[in-house]
């Protein structure tokens, strides 16, 4: 993999790899900006799409179509929903899929896109192995989990929203952006990872956590990163 794409969904941590890279570019492109350099030795693109499924489509797509890249990595904080994961785990995607596709007036099970031959999407085995040796390696006090991650244009503060997304999808967290970037990583036959910092549980305490956390999923995601970078 020698040109890699980051997609970041926090302010700070971009700006944290970007601050980070040399001989850098910036561009803008659909109200995005793209910073295409050196990142710890490697060929990449940084950048923070914005918030929800459709600002992560078009991300993608210019990541694939204008710079070309061969992998796509997605970071960021969710809601926890598998029992054991706790605030400040990391989830790494197995798969992806978007628990708000509804076409079940036409025959569709919750979850299914119509007229396209898969739903659900898969993370590349490698990438997901490096993911995961890599915080496990720099981040020895967290527990990482290699689960699905669901996405919606849904921010889940529910105990009743929780539930129904472990019952009906068997996520291990939830959150905006990663399945859209998977879809259209498909498309294009781009390998791609999503890696989630768990800030809050998906339930009703969920505002409260999301802003405690969130500095500290930062540094554990940046530190994972650049363990990584130095395996692929």
């Amino acid at each position: 993999m020698e040109y890699i794409g980051i997609i970041g969904a926090m302010p700070e941590e971009v700006e944290q790899l970007i601050g980070q890279m040399t001989d850098s570019e910036k561009k803008t492109m659909a109200g995005m900006d793209f910073y295409n350099g050196s990142l710890w030795g490697k060929k990449a693109v940084v950048v923070k799409s914005g918030i929800g499924k459709v600002n992560m489509a078009a991300c993608t797509q210019i990541l694939a179509s204008i710079y070309g890249v061969d992998a796509l990595i997605n970071t960021g904080v969710a809601g926890g929903l598998y029992g054991p994961i706790n605030i400040g785990d990391i989830v790494i995607s197995s798969d992806t899929l978007q628990h708000d596709m509804d076409a079940t007036g036409f025959g569709y099970d919750l979850g299914v896109i119509p007229q396209m031959e898969q739903s659900v999407f898969y993370g590349d085995q490698n990438l997901i192995a490096k993911a995961k040796e890599a915080c496990e390696e720099v981040n020895p006090e967290i527990s990482v989990y290699v689960g699905r991650v669901l996405s919606g244009d849904q921010f889940i503060s529910s105990d009743e929203k929780k539930n129904d997304l472990i019952q009906q999808f068997q996520g291990y967290c939830a959150e905006m952006e990663g399945a859209a970037m998977a879809q259209v990583a498909y498309l294009n036959q781009i390998p791609f990872v999503v890696i989630r910092a768990i800030s809050d549980k998906a339930d009703h305490s969920a505002t409260m956590n999301y802003n405690e956390f969130e500095e500290q999923a930062i540094i554990h995601t940046v530190r994972l990163l650049k363990a990584m970078f130095a395996k692929l």
